[in-house]
């Protein structure tokens, strides 16, 4: 507990440097960020390796029997990316912000905060201070996604954010006020058995499903993730997509750690919520012309796969099975650090992308694997691990819930968990899609305007921590049992007797793919670098063109048109507008075609209400006259209105 204690201390306080003068490129903090994830990785570890989870408590104030913080196996398990990515956001912020105008240096104190935030409500074991942590998140959030508050869309998509995450923390206290008049304490304790079959349980469940659905991102309550992940730095969105969403996730199983026999319905419940937001989330990215917002609408996705585990899990434990509890919750919970990983990376590589550019618009970019051989090798690999595919470790994690999908085949009500295995395949193959589009158009073919031309690579600051997260990838890929003790520690939290999972996976046959991959891979690239011919072609001699002597950017796939396929043929979801010139005449004139896909929730229903709300209330402004003896007659005809209901 000192340890982690230490950490939190260290990341809260690693911008106070910077506002006395003395850290202006940020590398003092980037160090005590440093300092801080390597106390907290040690002190989580320790924990997920045996150690007995460690407790702070405060004998003065009488708040719970518990203590207030607990580092036990599950507060353990989310730490770790928590401090992973902060450190890595914080010396990728060093060269991010390397400008004429220099780094706001309230930037980096609200990062530390942010990362302080995080860790504490990690380990909250008490409602208190789990609320006091999570508001603390969420205003630090806030923040952060207005850096950049000179822009109309950022104080859009930063107020758009505040106003989501308080009506999600509204659910949470309305769950804790009714769970602590119900228990009579503030703990955050298990229930008793039968509580959750109760029309109170049920209540509870939907509070926190809501709540807690809201802060993941889950749709439709996503509104907020899309244009908050897009308008904050990105090393930010690395770490909101990467690990603050995850803090749904977090609240969502602990309640299933809580609660011993969870009703069917819920696990049910939980796979449809995971179902629509995977397969909706990747649909929507496909249609997105905006990198950051391409890879946000992906952060659902994600989160729809982790609910996929997690309903799993919440299955077998109502119907008492405990294979598929082991992987259902292993998958997920490998998931939320998985995801971390390669969805961090990924916005890492975005950020090197608008670095060097100045513009995230895919139809603007193109043929940076050239000029950016590092970033587009980060890219790729990122991709690659968040399309599931071996030997990286987006694989393993899908890998467990495809496992606990094929037992549940057994069972009786067999017709959900084919409904998983579905969507989990398409989820796959629609991402494979986006995926190819994204690295496509970005470091594939010409450029298309002439800020990707005269693009350039990256600081090394901004490198290393890309390297880190791909390494950590890789490592996950090729040797998962190296994080399987840890995770079976967690899942043992979940739920009673349940089995080790290098008896339900496999593992060793997953190390030997992974690494015939990886040779294959190896000996490939170097069969393509030894067999070019070194024999010389004459200059003057001609070459068939096919019609035209060079690549050119009108003669390539742009973002729209590549995604055009699959985007028609879910329109009757995606609903897109699409603005295209007819082509008429043998000669027909110049045309252009390009397509955006609005968001369904946002775009399309809560911004036409408010703007109907706000017509309709501009007609009150009648009897605002600004007369005080008319707002006195307001009053008094108020009063006379309740008299009489009260009487009646």
């Amino acid at each position: 507990m000192i340890l982690f204690l230490l950490a939190v201390g260290l990341a809260a306080l690693s911008g106070v440097p910077g506002l006395f003068g003395r850290d202006r490129e940020g590398r003092t903090a980037a160090m005590l960020m440093t300092a801080s994830a390597v106390l907290g990785t040690w002190a989580g570890v320790r924990v997920l390796l045996g150690a007995p989870a460690p407790a702070l408590r405060l004998p003065t104030l009488a708040l719970g029997s518990q203590g207030l913080l607990v580092l036990d196996p599950i507060a353990a398990w989310f730490l770790l990316p928590v401090l992973l990515l902060s450190a890595c956001g914080a010396w990728y912020g060093v060269a991010y912000w390397h400008s004429p105008q220099g780094s706001p240096r309230w930037v980096r104190l609200v990062f530390g905060l942010l990362t302080a935030a995080l860790a504490v409500l990690v380990c909250a074991a008490h409602m208190w201070v789990f609320l006091l942590a999570w508001e603390g998140m969420a205003i630090a959030a806030f923040l952060l996604v207005i850096t950049e508050d000179r822009l109309p869309e950022t104080r859009r998509a930063a107020w758009i954010y505040l106003v989501s995450t308080h009506t999600g923390t509204l659910f949470l206290f309305g769950a804790f006020g009714l769970l602590a008049g119900l228990t009579g304490h503030w703990d955050l304790a298990a229930w008793p058995r039968g509580f959750a079959a109760t029309s109170q349980g049920t209540l509870l469940f939907l509070l926190f499903l809501a709540g807690f659905g809201m802060k993941a991102g889950a749709m439709p309550l996503h509104i907020w993730l899309p244009p908050a992940h897009a308008a904050a730095p990105s090393h930010v969105s690395s770490l909101m997509s990467g690990v603050l969403i995850k803090m749904g996730i977090l609240g969502l199983v602990r309640l299933v750690a809580w609660v011993p026999d969870p009703p069917l319905w819920w696990g049910g419940l939980v796979v449809g919520l995971g179902t629509l937001s995977g397969i909706l989330g990747v649909a929507f990215a496909l249609g997105q012309h905006d990198l950051k917002r391409l890879l946000a609408y992906h952060s659902i996705e994600n989160i729809g796969i982790i609910l996929l585990g997690l309903g799993l899990g919440l299955v077998g434990k109502s119907t008492g099975h405990p294979a598929l509890q082991a992987l259902g919750f292993a998958g997920a919970l490998l998931h939320v650090v998985n995801h971390s990983l390669f969805k961090g990376l990924l916005f890492l590589a975005a950020g090197s992308v608008g670095h060097a550019t100045g513009t995230r618009d895919l139809e603007q970019l193109g043929g940076l694997g050239r000029n950016m051989p590092w970033t587009s090798a980060a890219f790729l690999g990122g991709s690659w691990a968040i399309c599931g595919l071996p030997p990286l470790n987006g694989f393993i994690s899908e890998w467990f819930i495809y496992l606990g999908s094929f037992r549940a085949l057994g069972l009786p009500r067999w017709p959900w968990s084919v409904g998983i295995l579905a969507a989990l395949a398409l989820i796959g193959a629609l991402a494979l899609a986006c995926f190819a589009k994204a690295f496509g158009t970005v470091f594939l073919g010409t450029p298309r305007s002439a800020a990707a031309a005269e693009a350039h690579e990256s600081p090394r600051a901004m490198l290393i921590p890309m390297a880190v997260l791909a390494g950590a990838c890789g490592v996950i890929g090729v040797f998962p049992a190296l994080i399987v003790p840890g995770l079976d520690r967690v899942v043992a939290t979940l739920g009673p007797g349940l089995p080790g999972l290098a008896g339900l996976t496999r593992l060793p046959l997953l190390t030997g793919l992974a690494l015939a991959l990886v040779l294959v891979g190896l000996l490939l690239v170097r069969w393509l670098r030894g067999g070019r011919s070194t024999e010389t072609v004459p200059a003057d001699l001609p070459t068939w063109d096919c019609g035209y002597s060079q690549s050119v950017p009108r003669a390539q796939y742009s973002a729209s048109s590549f995604a055009d396929g699959l985007v028609s043929g879910a329109r009757w979801v995606l609903f897109p507008k699409v603005h295209a010139a007819k082509v008429q005449g043998l000669f027909p004139r110049s045309a252009r075609f390009s397509s955006h896909v609005p968001d369904p929730v946002l775009d399309r229903t809560l911004d036409p209400l408010f703007r109907l709300s706000v017509r309709g209330l501009s007609y009150l402004h009648a009897i605002q006259t600004g007369q005080l003896p008319v707002y006195l007659l307001y009053v008094l005809l108020t009063l006379l209105f309740l008299l009489i209901w009260m009487v009646v």
